[in-house]
């Protein structure tokens, strides 16, 4: 699983609190993935974010515009699992 966050370049502390939240909704489910904060213009419109930060599952911009909780990450993380279990067993 890859975890995507974008970010503008001066956007503060809010990248950094989204950043910790995921690690630690990664860290309560006991779960590895790839984890990139981005602080790219360029990122921002090629996924077309026009508000910060982003957080993006798998190349889905799911959330945009404020720091996601713990909680939301951890049900965003599950529902994608349970996504691909289906699409395997569907194979």
């Amino acid at each position: 699983m890859r975890i995507d966050i974008l970010c503008k370049p001066d956007c503060g502390g809010r990248c950094y609190t989204t950043l910790s939240n995921v690690r630690q909704a990664l860290d309560q489910m006991r779960l590895d993935a790839e984890v990139h904060l981005y602080q790219d213009p360029r990122k921002l419109i090629d996924n077309r974010v026009y508000v910060t930060p982003a957080l993006i599952l798998d190349d889905v911009v799911r959330i945009s515009g404020r720091v996601p909780e713990v909680v939301e990450i951890k049900a965003l993380v599950a529902e994608r699992a349970r996504f691909i279990r289906r699409l395997r067993d569907a194979v």
